[in-house]
């Protein structure tokens, strides 16, 4: 068994939820390549996200380039329009990766999705980007999911 498998095993018995990867979408990742998404909890796709609640998301990308810095940068995307969606925690650096990022290292991105009270019940489809020293994408992803109450 490898690293990972022993590690997904690892977080089945300690009750995480046990779920497929997200499907997703690339949108332009020039600087990394994205092997995995996950989203905790997420039982269903499109994912459920609950008004009130956070969720969990590790991307685990490759990267093409050295980079000293990381910037998440996130949006919804409804009806073709990019609307800006806060996180807690622009700075990749501070997500699980350690900087500087290296050439043909693998990474684990970690931060939280959080869904606010007051917004609406709706699909869309969420358009995550993490930024290199250049402002090019280490990773661009997209993956559909619906705001529930």
């Amino acid at each position: 068994m490898d690293v990972r498998t022993g590690f997904v095993v690892l977080l089945c018995l300690m009750g995480f939820t046990c779920a497929d990867p997200v499907k997703f979408k690339d949108c332009g990742s020039s600087s990394g390549k994205v092997a995995i998404v996950d989203i905790t909890p997420c039982t269903s796709q499109p994912c459920e996200l609950h008004k009130g609640q956070s969720y969990s998301v590790n991307v685990t990308f490759s990267s093409a380039v050295v980079s000293q810095t990381s910037t998440a940068v996130v949006h919804g995307i409804i009806a073709g329009v990019p609307i800006p969606f806060p996180i807690p925690m622009e700075d990749g650096c501070k997500s699980g990766i350690k900087c500087p990022i290296q050439m043909k290292q693998q990474y684990h991105y970690l931060n939280s999705l959080p869904v606010k009270s007051e917004y609406p019940s709706i699909k869309l489809v969420v358009k995550w980007e993490l930024k290199d020293d250049d402002k090019n994408d280490l990773f661009c992803i997209n993956f559909p999911v619906q705001i529930v109450s």
